[in-house]
């Protein structure tokens, strides 16, 4: 790319150019201010009041975050309340973990689906919270008022950190709400987010894999999409409306607001908004940025995700018991996988370094205009370049350490538990005092205790055989990629005994092994012997694996002081630069709306892809000998007979759309909604060839995938026949306006 004079660059910079109206996840409290006119022109028909408010049901309060933890900072998958009794609708990959644990080989809710045909047989979750937003604020006065402009570094992040504290406690009513304090726009903003948060929260359905899952890893970020990826829960609060832990007395949520859902086919260019809690994104990041990503980042953890998704696979296809087992993990790298390498194609194939190099380009040439501009943001490119260059040296190695050592497998995980026992056992031994050796002692049986609960759970998703041939894999990659002065002992010494031959390593640690097998280990803390520990192969792995991964940590270079300045400075600066841009932040896992239109798109010359598919699309796929192409019969009977009810369209059954609306990981699960706030769909997927989005916008092709709402509610319906979760729904549907006979037959005639 040509370098741009300095007057091009001038008119470039200051001709007043505006975000598209489909790029953004934008901040809900700004919405009347920044986005509320260009939304009503496109189709909007609420309020400001009715999307977002703080002391009225708003729209905003019918969107949930879902997380596994009570207290969350942020979320893995968006949720709606879509009735007056707490029912939501999410995504069955946001559920496939919760429907995967209640699975077993006689209840494969998996390959069944389920479907709570009474509030008894609805399924508590331990491990789901779900999350909505009392209100929002910006507190970056409050912060940067009381920060003394001298502080820098590491100590303006403390002093930060102590005022964000004295902030969050006093919006938290003595614990009554989740408060949360965020830095947008990498650190010259700061907001504030109070949420209300729900531990009792019930599975109601979820069809099965066949729909849920249609396409599996061949069709996952790819469009036409024929997925009817929704799985149903239900919130529930103690008998006065508030949060309260699982109990049978509990009562379905009665939400400030819930979504009516829309019987109205989608049509191209209407208006279509989405809510919900993108997880993260790097469209500031530099040019030296993208290429530690293109260079350091992807190829390893693509490599090893891989091997680790072929091991998996070779067990699950053979096994029924350990497909049930490994399904959500095998689910949750596979999804990983794909984005990387989609990531880092895209990257590629839209010259995003390349157009990243030209703003940076422009940006110095602005910063070069003025001395005092000059002064402030001269260098900070510079910082921002070397930085990078120098955490690459080393960062592949500490990919592989982390990922093939110790994460590598459950066993090799599970051994490093056990490494609180070692020590208490050690100081123990050590221990000469009467007394004090008593204190000790019962330090060790309470660990004993605390490992004992835990077994059921670590082995309840455990296969031996399918860990031991991922052991293989992983370690010999591990021995390949890593510097040799880095290599654990004992692993030296297992590829001198073996010859190199990792499956017979595999096989001699999983058989010498006290935590290879669940009798095992009960056996060893029935009576617990130090010296069996220090022996163990998988014991002693685990902690030189971490002593290896630690060595690679500490050879890369860490984040500066100086970095963190410079990329503050560097956003502060390309926003001063373009006064009349209207800037979103990047995405972080905060409460978030974009809006854009029903569109198609052309990926390549010659090549249109229409805004919809149908079922019709799911017979064309369907082959019953591989497993991501299964059709249920009951589907296929239904498409042959055509009774798809109200749900249908002209003798068809749409499946998925698409919208131009901007997203990110995290948004899974969120609602798509029309201008009359109805529910039209569920977002779930991008498309493959926008997959760089995270770190540059692709207008023409970036789309978001959905499942339309009239196949969620005709699987509902017509496949599950579970008619009673329809009747608690408010179904919207236009009524065709009544024209007289002349005007038809005039119409007709021109």
């Amino acid at each position: 790319m040509k370098k741009l004079s300095y007057l091009f660059a001038f008119i470039i910079l200051f001709s007043g150019i505006k975000v598209k109206a489909d790029e953004g996840m934008w901040l809900p409290i700004f919405l009347e201010r920044l986005n509320y006119v260009d939304m009503e022109k496109m189709g909007l028909q609420l309020t400001p009041d009715e999307i977002y408010s703080v002391n009225n049901g708003s729209l905003k309060d019918a969107i949930v975050g879902l997380s596994s933890d009570p207290v969350p900072q942020g979320f893995f998958c968006t949720a709606e309340i879509v009735s007056n009794e707490g029912m939501m609708f999410t995504n069955h990959h946001c559920g496939y973990n919760i429907i995967q644990k209640h699975s077993s080989v006689d209840h494969d809710y998996l390959a069944d689906g389920f479907w709570a045909m009474n509030r008894e047989e609805e399924l508590p979750n331990e491990e789901l919270t779900a999350s909505i937003l009392n209100y929002m604020a910006d507190v970056t006065d409050s912060i940067f008022l009381n920060l003394s402009d001298t502080l820098k570094g590491s100590d303006r992040t403390a002093a930060i950190k102590k005022i964000t504290s004295r902030l969050k406690e006093n919006a938290a009513e003595d614990g009554k709400y989740n408060v949360v304090i965020k830095s947008f726009f990498s650190g010259n903003e700061y907001y504030m987010f109070v949420y209300e948060v729900f531990t009792d929260v019930r599975l109601v359905g979820a069809p099965p894999s066949s729909i849920g899952k249609f396409g599996g890893d061949t069709d996952n970020w790819m469009w036409p999409r024929h997925t009817g990826d929704f799985s149903i829960f239900r919130i529930y609060t103690a008998p006065d409306g508030s949060p309260a832990e699982y109990s049978e007395e509990n009562i379905p949520l009665a939400p400030k607001h819930f979504l009516p859902v829309s019987l109205d086919p989608v049509k191209e260019n209407e208006f279509a908004m989405i809510w919900g809690f993108p997880g993260g994104t790097e469209r500031n990041l530099t040019s030296s940025g993208i290429d530690f990503k293109v260079e350091n980042f992807y190829p390893p953890i693509i490599e090893v995700f891989g091997k680790k998704l072929e091991v998996w696979k070779q067990h699950m296809s053979n096994d029924k018991e350990v497909k049930i087992k490994y399904a959500s993990n095998y689910a949750g790298i596979a999804n990983a996988w794909k984005l990387f390498i989609g990531q880092n194609k895209g990257i590629k194939d839209l010259d995003v370094y390349e157009d990243k190099k030209a703003f940076e380009n422009e940006f110095m040439l602005w910063v070069e205009l003025d001395s005092v501009r000059n002064e402030k943001y001269g260098e900070i490119l510079t910082i921002i370049d070397e930085s990078n260059v120098e955490k690459a040296v080393g960062y592949s190695t500490l990919i592989y350490a982390s990922l093939t050592g110790v994460g590598g497998t459950e066993l090799i995980g599970y051994a490093g538990d056990f490494s609180a026992l070692q020590s208490f056992m050690e100081k123990c031994k050590e221990e000469k005092d009467k007394k004090k050796k008593v204190k000790k002692q019962n330090q060790i049986d309470t660990e004993i205790e605390k490992l004992k609960e835990n077994i059921d759970e670590h082995f309840k998703n455990y296969d031996m055989a399918t860990d031991e041939d991922v052991f293989a894999a992983m370690t010999e990659m591990y021995y390949d990629n890593i510097p040799k002065e880095m290599h654990p002992d004992l692993l030296n010494n297992l590829v001198k005994k073996f010859k190199g031959n990792f499956k017979e390593i595999a096989s001699y640690v999983y058989s010498k092994s006290n935590f290879s097998t669940k009798a095992k280990v009960m056996a060893f803390l029935v009576d617990p012997s130090l010296k069996a520990l220090d022996k163990d192969p998988a014991f002693i792995l685990s902690r030189e694996f971490m002593g290896s991964l630690m060595t690679a940590s500490s050879n890369v270079k860490r984040s500066s002081d100086e970095l963190t300045t410079a990329n503050r400075l560097f956003v502060e600066g390309i926003r001063e630069m373009q006064p009349d841009k209207i800037f979103y932040p990047d995405a972080n896992s905060t409460l978030r709306f974009s809006y854009g239109k029903v569109m198609d798109y052309y990926p390549a010359d010659a090549i249109h892809f229409d805004y919809v598919t149908h079922l019709s699309g799911v017979i064309e796929k369907e082959d019953p000998e591989d497993d991501e192409f299964i059709v249920p019969e009951k589907l296929i009977e239904l498409y042959e007979t055509k009774d798809y009810g109200q749900y249908g369209q002209d003798g068809k059954m749409i499946v998925c759309f698409l919208t131009n609306n901007d997203i990110t990981g995290g948004n899974s699960g969120s609602p798509v909604i029309n201008g009359k706030g109805e529910l039209t769909g569920i977002a779930f997927d991008g498309n493959w060839e926008a997959m760089s989005s995270d770190i540059a916008f692709a207008p023409n092709l970036q789309r978001t995938i959905v499942v339309d709402i009239r196949y969620v509610l005709f699987i509902i319906d017509k496949f599950a026949g579970a008619t009673h979760l329809i009747d608690e729904l408010t179904i919207a549907k236009t009524t065709p306006p009544t024209v007289p006979v002349a005007v038809e037959v005039e119409v007709i005639m021109n």
